[in-house]
């Protein structure tokens, strides 16, 4: 992100516009250099927002592994018990619970966790009961949430990233933030490369020497020049969860194809929708499923069978579905098949692979587990932690270099001034009127951006007005 304005002083004096041809950039900068200073100034504290709270969640994975380590952790065994005496035992320890899924241990050492409806956590949440493999004793319980499994502190995390933990109320921040990030972060980096520079490393690579607003400027720039990419893709991937532009983003998806496919674990003659299982362990409801029932172990290997197997989620049968077992290991190759299997015989009912998915499918899964931290594991989340500190530094850097515009002779505590109003005037009409209009329709399709740009367009006029009052008088 870039806050910028004209840089007086510090760079060699240009000959007169008059003495060569006008270039489209040189009428469009200032018109990219005005919006991007508003957009910076205002919209900046909500991204600092953003990306402090995203830095503490994409942190808080690995310290979930500390915090959490007796529930997630324990003694290797000399073997495993079957997953049906764990889920059993589970059960029996919540008796007033209902498992919904099992996820069974991953690896040598892990605990089986076994998720469960439970009047003990708030709704929209699971109960995981954490289960020793090897002697089915049960090590804890916490409050789970979502398809990643966040345990209390990384969910508390993700809800105050997303709302500030104000509901509906504190999500306009979060689709805000997005919905203007990749417009500030664009901004910048036209600004960036328009700049006129002695020498190429000082495109990408601060300069040395340099002190002052031309310092800061330099790192800002080069930081955001290599950030730019990331940014722009948390913009466009939380822009998927928002409330406004989100639904419409669903709806293309849709349109063209792109909806991710889920796995039928409808039973013959039910009339329910026993497909649409998650990962997050909320669907069914134990003792729905009134028949006979193979149990969780069959359903295992019968999945394993068709080649889902490793690190898996089971979801347990509901009232008219089976079992679906899902692959969830996103680490590279990414395995994210899964099966139906009929509770009564153990039989494939219906099977899906990843390979199958749509194109914009896969982008979209990809993108949102980037997202959140979970794609790639450790890799993912130290990127993220990187990304959002540079976020934050090209947010300190830009009010910096606002603050040391300020006319100091004057105000001693003034601030920047901005580029002068009317910078649409001077681009040319066959330019404007499609910027214009591809500005209504991004506006359109991302309302809290039109809605806002509306806004600072109002204000923006409102002050223009008094000035001109006051100039007057």
């Amino acid at each position: 992100m870039a806050i910028d304005d004209p840089v007086r002083g510090t760079e060699t004096p240009e000959a007169p516009a008059a003495a060569e041809p006008r270039s489209l950039w040189s009428a469009l900068r200032p018109l990219v250099l005005r919006i991007h200073f508003y957009a910076g100034v205002l919209i900046a504290p909500l991204l600092l927002l953003a990306a402090t709270s995203g830095l503490l969640y994409a942190l808080s994975f690995q310290a979930e592994k500390i915090i959490y380590s007796h529930e997630l952790t324990t003694d290797v065994g000399e073997r495993t018990l079957p997953l049906d005496t764990q889920v059993s035992a589970a059960r029996d320890a919540h008796p007033q619970g209902t498992a919904t899924a099992v996820w069974p241990s991953p690896e040598e050492g892990a605990t089986t966790r076994v998720l469960m409806t439970s009047p003990e956590v708030e709704e929209g949440k699971s109960l995981a009961v954490f289960v020793d493999p090897y002697t089915a004793q049960v090590r804890g319980e916490l409050p789970s949430y979502g398809s990643s499994g966040a345990l209390p502190l990384r969910t508390w995390l993700d809800e105050f990233h997303r709302d500030l933990h104000l509901g509906d109320l504190g999500r306009y921040y979060s689709e805000l933030a997005a919905s203007w990030l990749w417009v500030v972060a664009l901004g910048g980096l036209l600004l960036w490369i328009g700049r006129k520079r002695s020498a190429r490393r000082a495109l990408v690579l601060p300069e040395r020497g340099v002190n002052g607003r031309r310092r800061t400027l330099s790192w800002h720039g080069s930081v955001g020049l290599w950030a730019v990419t990331g940014l722009v893709l948390l913009s466009a991937t939380g822009l998927t969860w928002s409330k406004y532009a989100g639904e419409n983003i669903g709806a293309v998806q849709d349109q063209l194809g792109g909806a991710t496919p889920v796995v039928t674990a409808t039973l013959d003659g039910a009339s329910g929708g026993g497909g649409d299982h998650d990962g997050h362990g909320g669907g069914g409801h134990e003792g729905g499923h009134q028949g006979p029932d193979v149990g969780v172990d069959r359903a295992v290997e019968a999945a394993a069978a068709e080649g889902v197997e490793g690190r898996i989620s089971v979801i347990l049968p509901a009232e008219g579905s089976g079992y679906v077992v899902k692959e969830t290991d996103t680490l590279f190759p990414v395995n994210l098949d899964s099966v139906a299997i009929d509770p009564a015989d153990g039989r494939v009912m219906d099977e899906l692979r990843f390979a199958d998915y749509p194109l914009l499918a896969k982008l979209t899964r990809f993108g949102i587990d980037a997202h959140m931290g979970v794609l790639f594991g450790l890799v993912n989340q130290l990127a993220l932690a990187v990304l959002m500190v540079a976020l934050i530094l090209l947010i300190v850097w830009g009010y910096r270099m606002w603050w040391l515009r300020r006319p100091t002779k004057d105000r001693a505590l003034g601030v920047g001034r901005p580029m002068p109003r009317g910078a649409w005037r001077k681009v040319p009409p066959a330019a404007l009127l499609p910027l214009v209009a591809a500005t209504a329709a991004v506006g359109w399709f991302v309302p809290m951006l039109g809605v806002s740009l509306l806004v600072f367009l109002a204000a923006d006029i409102a002050l223009g007005l008094v000035a001109r009052s006051r100039a007057k008088s």
